[in-house]
């Protein structure tokens, strides 16, 4: 299959779980050594999931199959530019290359606006518009230092 062929099966799923209902019109495929290892659409809605977007999902799956939190040498075909969740997703996930048909412009024009989450992340805590206040340190850098202890961690 060619990375068109990738994209295409994105934009699928994007057409065919959006008319069904699923959620919004995003998909998103992971692919490794040539192969679609995770699909993944938009089931926000029908989940009651706001973390369920495309990307997210198909990156559950591809690791639930390979059995790994690790998908370095892998790439992911999404039916629209990454919002900074799902971009965030991708780091943590170690993708290699983030292939994408639709911009956040583009979606932004059809109410998709993630516009407000970037500024919002570029912003100094004490400006957001999510109150964040910092409370028992003390007790929580307690499992912290016995993390960094700890002999048999799988650090990722």
């Amino acid at each position: 299959m060619t990375r068109e062929d990738f994209m295409r099966r994105a934009i699928a799923l994007s057409r065919e779980h959006m008319d069904a209902g699923h959620g919004g019109p995003f998909g998103a495929v992971v692919v490794k050594d040539g192969e679609i290892v995770g699909e993944g659409w938009n089931e926000v809605t029908s989940a009651n999931d706001p973390t369920a977007h495309a990307e997210v999902m198909a990156i559950r799956a591809a690791c639930k199959r390979l059995n790994t939190f690790d998908l370095r040498g892998a790439e992911i075909y999404t039916s629209c530019e990454p919002c900074p969740m799902c971009l965030g997703a991708i780091y943590w996930a170690r993708l290699d290359h983030v292939y994408y048909a639709n911009t956040r412009t583009d979606a932004a024009e059809i109410d998709f606006d993630d516009e407000q989450l970037y500024e919002e992340i570029a912003a100094p805590m004490a400006d957001r518009a999510i109150l964040m206040t910092r409370l028992l340190a003390e007790e929580a850098a307690a499992v912290f230092d016995s993390w960094r202890r700890k002999p048999d961690k799988k650090a990722y």
